[in-house]
């Protein structure tokens, strides 16, 4: 890798968040009559704030391959209009019981829990809208696949998947184990992570071998991301995250750092950042970001 300012990924990623936050603004926009309620609230849930990793993924995965800015921030919009549904869900009394997220009430207490619900659905079912758009691509076989590869991410075997095994898990009937632990994560985390990275080589139409590389940098960069999520909350404040810490603990959740312990943990993670950027070793120097980012997921305090 070429010797970079340390400012270079910081500056990216504050860049890319403002271009998908002003994407997010258009493709969201706030209406009047009936609905402006549910739209205010999908509004609530989805702008400001977050680090909008997976949206950055998506901008810099594309930038491998020429695509253009307008389709891959469109992508990148639907993906995080998906995550910020799932985590209105997860906030929820009926699962994690979250006041605060990205520094703000949760949607359900700025709103109430069924208007959190159905902002959640409409997130969601805007997501694949944005996708379908003929504006996302000119080739519906290009639009149709990404719909599918969002779907399977975020599906019974992909995000919603790892969450009832996330709940299931809580009961302590079974006890935990590394295996265990590494697939209810990469199933809640890991599948839409490992998707972003994979989007912009969707809308190039990629070769084989280059799709599969950006896959695999992004499972193994959302494991490490999962870790680090967990080392976040054990040891970082509220100011820090913007949210309630030591949450996993109090609520006997199954992580790696309960099993291992904060340095083994730490270690796994530091193992799994550097298995990401060896993944990207085909794309040289234009790839520099992502693998900046690698370590930026593990490093963060927030």
């Amino acid at each position: 890798m070429a010797e970079t300012s340390p400012t270079l990924l910081p500056e990216a990623l504050r860049a890319a968040a403002a271009e998908i936050e002003h994407a997010l603004d258009t493709l969201l926009p706030a209406e009047e009559g009936a609905e402006a309620r549910l739209y205010a609230a999908m509004r609530h849930a989805a702008l400001g704030g977050g680090k909008r990793m997976r949206g950055f993924l998506v901008l810099e995965g594309a930038a491998q391959f020429g695509v253009s800015r307008t389709s891959a921030l469109r992508v990148a919009a639907a993906i995080e209009m998906l995550h910020a549904y799932s985590l209105v869900h997860d906030d929820l009394p009926a699962m994690d019981n979250d006041d605060m997220r990205r520094g703000k009430p949760t949607v359900h207490k700025a709103f109430d829990e069924a208007t959190a619900i159905l902002a959640g659905d409409a997130l969601q079912a805007q997501a694949f809208a944005v996708l379908a758009h003929e504006d996302t691509h000119s080739d519906p076989a290009v639009r149709a696949e990404l719909c599918l590869r969002l779907a399977l991410a975020a599906g019974p075997r992909g995000m919603c998947g790892g969450q009832m095994l996330d709940m299931l898990a809580e009961d302590g009937t079974e006890p935990p184990t590394e295996a265990g632990i590494g697939r209810l994560q990469l199933l809640k985390t890991g599948k839409l992570i490992e998707f972003s990275a994979e989007a912009g080589a969707v809308l190039g139409k990629a070769p084989g071998q280059q799709r599969h590389a950006l896959c695999a940098y992004g499972r193994e960069l959302g494991a490490a991301f999962q870790i680090a999520d967990d080392i976040l909350d054990a040891t970082a404040s509220e100011a820090e995250t913007g949210k309630r810490t030591g949450k996993d603990a109090e609520a006997g959740k199954a992580t790696l750092v309960g099993l291992l312990g904060l340095e083994r943990a730490r270690a796994q993670a530091e193992r799994l950042a550097a298995q990401a950027r060896a993944h990207l070793d085909s794309f040289g120097e234009r790839a520099d970001l992502l693998r900046m980012l690698a370590d930026y997921t593990i490093a963060r305090r927030s």
